[in-house]
């Protein structure tokens, strides 16, 4: 298939079955500076697609015929210099899941939160200008040159490494199971590594070598004076990790209240981009997965973006 003359760098693909939406979106990605295309069906943007080449593919997941998942299987096939994002209803985390998997790069949910879609947008945009540096682009499930640190010929870690690749597109907190001593930490690089954050810091954390009472200060930090003992402002280890990853090992150890504070400040800004804490990736791992204590906090993070999981 020829490329289009259209440039990449320009322009973006909107699908949406609702007016209102398309112009919501089509008025907030031109104050960026794209032009956009629209369409309102999974035919309109297929026929789109085959004649021009976008930066950028926004589209929902239902449409009126079809799922916009198909949308995103097929672009991730056909087109996998255009990074797709999924548009979700509130709160739908298998949705959003589904779309991760299918090849989407993020998602965003309805109603949308221009915030939240601006840093979208300009992520996205990286991983074009990343694709575009890199030459011929390689399929969106092909695993890259990080991928290769994972020694193996099986399927299970051929599975493995497509499914870190596709992780790593994305900005989505990820939780590893597995047991000790199978390289739950190797994995968490590893996605840091293929990801867009590859050039900030990785900081791991064993949360169970951290005193409950120094919890919050450990990842919050504090300011001088803000308790007994405080001589100094101090940066938490959300800070330490700004632009970057934060591997929180062992991520069943971490308190309940420790957990609330991590998930309600997550809420403030699911896009994590306006404060320190939020410009950094989540990444945690444990063994044996915490399903009685982790329960309240996967269900309370999934209300604000969704917790991938790659088992090892």
């Amino acid at each position: 298939m020829s490329a289009p003359a259209r440039n990449t760098q320009s322009c973006a693909l909107v699908v949406d079955d609702e007016r209102d939406i398309r112009e919501l979106l089509v008025l907030t990605l031109g104050r960026m500076g794209l032009r956009c295309d629209t369409a309102s069906s999974l035919h309109d943007a297929r026929a789109l697609l085959r004649h021009n080449a976008y930066a950028l593919c926004l589209t929902d997941m239902r449409l009126a015929d079809g799922s916009g998942l198909d949308l995103v299987r097929e672009i991730s096939q056909l087109y996998p210099q255009t990074p797709v994002a999924m548009i979700t209803a509130f709160g739908n985390q298998e949705a959003a899941v589904g779309a991760l998997k299918a090849g989407a790069f993020d998602f965003v949910s309805k109603p949308v939160d221009l915030s939240v879609l601006r840093g979208l947008v300009q992520h996205a945009l990286k991983l074009g200008l990343e694709s575009a540096a890199g030459g011929a682009a390689r399929p969106a499930d092909a695993p890259g040159p990080a991928a290769t640190r994972l020694l193996g010929s099986s399927m299970a870690m051929a599975d493995l490494r497509t499914t870190l690749t596709k992780v790593a597109r994305s900005q989505a907190p990820v939780y590893i199971a597995g047991e000790s001593g199978v390289g739950k930490e190797l994995v968490a690089r590893t996605i840091h590594d293929e990801g867009m954050r590859a050039s900030g810091p990785f900081v791991p954390v064993n949360c169970g070598a951290i005193p409950a009472e120094l919890m919050e200060s450990e990842f919050f930090g504090h300011k001088k004076g803000s308790f007994t003992g405080a001589h100094a402002d101090k940066p938490g280890l959300f800070q330490a990790a700004e632009g970057g990853t934060l591997f929180l090992d062992e991520v069943a150890e971490l308190p309940l209240p420790c957990r609330s504070s991590c998930c309600a400040r997550s809420r403030k800004n699911p896009s994590v981009r306006s404060e320190p804490m939020a410009r950094s990736r989540w990444t945690s791992a444990s063994y044996p997965p915490p399903t009685r204590t982790w329960g309240r906090w996967s269900r309370t993070a999934a209300s604000a973006t969704t917790c991938t999981t790659a088992s090892t």
